[in-house]
Order: structure tokens, then sequence, then C-alpha cells
């Protein structure tokens, strides 16, 4: 009896937790993309440079090595904020082109955003309340991302707008799995870091906005 009592109790905690973990991750996820938006929006009012917005974006990619390094502890907070923060500045150049090289610029941007919202909230909502367990995509993903690196680094050199479209196609249709993975693994236990957690589906989110705007431009 004492057994069925503690296997019980063990169940609650564990319980506890996975939403603690969640509501620590979609809390911080809705801040650190706020702050991104408004990022964006200071370096597009600033006119910030296509070069200075590359060098935020590999700044950017740089705090990710950063905020894992420090996710356990309070530093990783502020790390994180830095991230987004130079994520969301080498967009605002990226927005901008859009917005001076096509008539319905900011349509396409609002449409990007749109498509953006509805595919995360669509997706990580289905692992959320079916609580299916997506780990067995893991190493699909992985391959995935290899060939899509290998296809973006070719097309540097080729500069094909077909083979663009493709890989475009098929990064979101990546970070889309990406989505349900992540969120797969911080409900059944496989992600207790929140500050992880939110990195994760940050990047994914970040992801399918720049190329499914790279898409519907076209």
């Amino acid at each position: 009896m004492k057994e069925v009592e503690l296997n019980i109790s063990r169940s609650q905690e564990a319980a506890l937790a996975t939403n603690k973990v969640i509501r620590n991750t979609y809390s911080l996820l809705s801040m650190t993309l706020l702050f991104s938006a408004i990022c964006a929006v200071t370096t597009m009012a600033l006119q910030v440079s296509q070069g200075v917005g590359f060098m935020m974006f590999i700044g950017g990619f740089i705090m990710t090595f950063v905020v894992r390094a420090t996710a356990n502890s309070a530093k990783g907070l502020i790390a994180v904020f830095v991230f987004a923060g130079l994520m969301g500045g080498a967009l605002g150049p990226i927005i901008s082109i859009y917005l001076a090289a096509y008539v319905n610029g900011s349509a396409l941007v609002a449409q990007a955003l749109g498509g953006t919202a509805l595919i995360f909230l669509s997706l990580s909502g289905y692992a959320l309340t079916t609580g299916k367990n997506f780990n067995f995509i893991g190493g699909f993903l992985f391959t995935g991302m290899m060939v899509v690196l290998v296809a973006m680094i070719a097309n540097i050199f080729m500069n094909i707008p077909a083979l663009s479209l493709a890989i475009s196609s098929a990064v979101i249709m990546l970070m889309s799995g990406l989505i349900l993975y992540d969120t797969s693994r911080i409900i059944n236990g496989g992600e207790r870091n929140y500050i992880m957690a939110t990195i994760s589906l940050y990047l994914s989110i970040f992801n399918i906005f720049i190329h499914l705007l790279n898409l519907l431009a076209a």
C-alpha cells in the first residue's frame, strides 16, 4: 500500500514539474519574442545596414552557446535575452529589404508572421493536448538538417532560385517537426530546463518566419 502511495506521489510530483516547465517555457518564449520584435523595429527605424545585421546574427549564434553554458543559473536568463535581442536586431534589416523591394512588402511580412504563428500554435498545441511522444523523429530531423545545410552551402556558389525555394520549404518542414519534437520532450520529461526549451522553440519560430517570408516573396 505504501509503495502504491509512493508511486502516486512521484507521479504527481512529475506532473507538477512538467507543468512548471511548460508554464515557464511559454512565458519566457513570449517575452523573448516580444523583445526580439522591439529590437527588430528599432534596427529598422535606425536603418541598420545588412552588414551590421549580419554581425548581429553571428553574435546571436555565438550567444546560443553562452545560453547553453549558463542555462542552469540566473545568468542564463540574461544570456537568452541578449540572444533574442541580437536575433531580433538582425531581423530588422532583412524585413527592411522586403518592405523596400516589394510593393506589397508589408503584406508579405504580415502574412509570414501570421503563418508562423499559425504553424507554431497548431503544432505545439497538438503536442500539448495529445501528449504524444515524438522522440522517434529525432534522427530524421538531424539527417534532414544536415542535408539542408549542405544544400545551403552549395547554393551559395550555384545561386539557383528554385533550389533556394526548395531549401526554404524543407527548412519549414524540419522546423515544424522540431516544434513537435521539442514540445514532446518537455511534456514527457526529456527537457527539464525551461531556458533550453525556450531557445529551441525560439530558433524554430525564427527559421520558419525567415523561410516562409522567402517563399511568399517568390
